[in-house]
């Protein structure tokens, strides 16, 4: 759309604290606008086509992931990591490969020795992957090279901005690039459904998609400033009775670990711990723990698609 391009285009001229204050102003009055859609949409509870259901007969599917956007971020990592090993959690970390940060190959290493998923976020996280075609397919072959790289399988781009025709031209198994239902996001058209689904392209194949279905941290703590996990548990709950896939979105830059924080761009950590004990304790033994490259292998699996990371048909 013609108002993301300029924005992106004016956007590192604005002072963070601007954007958020602006930000804050437009979420807050548009909240009331929207809440027949949003946190829950009627309608996106309906399952795919000869859905099975998830592993083991468990009620729903429950999937954490984390967007690392800046230093401050990729700092926080190994707390974050920490904080859900403990919990008994454990999830997907994805990094910017030509973003203001290097991702260290040895904290890539870690995380994935400890059970956790690396994935690809983005290429600049500028706001300006999908501009153009023409440039989209360059950025996409340097994309496939960090996947190669990171042995990565999965993708997000930056701002949940999406083309997922174009995106047939990464070699990997899931994209995470939608959500169910977010009239927040700058591109707020969505899913429309709380399970993974299928994008094929003419050759057969095609990639899994995987929608977020809790509202992003950003949006619950930033931009509405809630002071409890409440929004995230009730659309838990229904999710659960549903069947779904409870995916979530939180970005290590937005955590504070320390106690009385005074950074307006964060949030206590132990709001997200608190999520975390409430699932365990509300849902123990109903809820099938996994990463997303798992929940996308399943998804095909179980419904046999006959294709291959990337796309490509067999």
């Amino acid at each position: 759309m013609l108002r993301n391009r300029l924005y992106y285009g004016v956007k590192p001229l604005i002072p963070s604290a601007i954007r958020l204050a602006i930000r804050r102003w437009v979420v807050v009055r548009k909240r009331q606008r929207v809440t027949d859609i949003w946190p829950i949409k009627p309608g996106t509870e309906k399952p795919p086509q000869n859905w099975p259901g998830w592993p083991g007969h468990k009620k729903f599917a429950l999937v954490f992931t984390h967007d690392v956007e800046g230093p401050k971020g990729l700092s926080r990592c190994r707390q974050l990591m920490d904080l859900e090993q403990k919990a008994g959690f454990r999830s997907s970390f994805n990094f910017i490969p030509e973003g203001d940060y290097d991702t260290p190959a040895e904290l890539r290493e870690e995380l994935c020795r400890n059970g956790f998923e690396v994935g690809v976020h983005d290429l600049k996280h500028d706001g300006k992957l999908y501009f153009s075609k023409k440039d989209f397919t360059e950025f996409a072959r340097r994309i496939n090279q960090y996947c190669r790289d990171w042995k990565a399988v999965g993708f997000r781009s930056g701002f949940m901005l999406r083309n997922l025709e174009w995106i047939h031209q990464l070699d990997v198994l899931y994209d995470a690039s939608t959500f169910d239902t977010d009239p927040f996001e700058p591109q707020p058209d969505g899913a429309d459904t709380i399970f993974p689904f299928w994008v094929r392209n003419d050759a057969g194949g095609g990639y899994v998609e995987l929608p977020y279905t809790l509202p992003q941290d950003s949006t619950l703590y930033l931009l509405l400033q809630e002071k409890n996990p409440g929004i995230w548990l009730q659309k838990l709950d229904w999710i659960a009775k549903h069947g779904g896939m409870a995916l979530v979105n939180v970005h290590p830059d937005y955590l504070s670990f320390e106690k009385n924080s005074s950074d307006r761009l964060t949030f206590p950590a132990a709001l997200y711990s608190e999520f975390l004990t409430a699932v365990k304790n509300r849902y123990a033994g109903e809820y099938w723990h996994a990463l997303p490259r798992e929940v996308a292998e399943h998804f095909k699996q179980t419904l046999h698609l006959e294709t291959v990371p990337g796309g490509h048909a067999k």
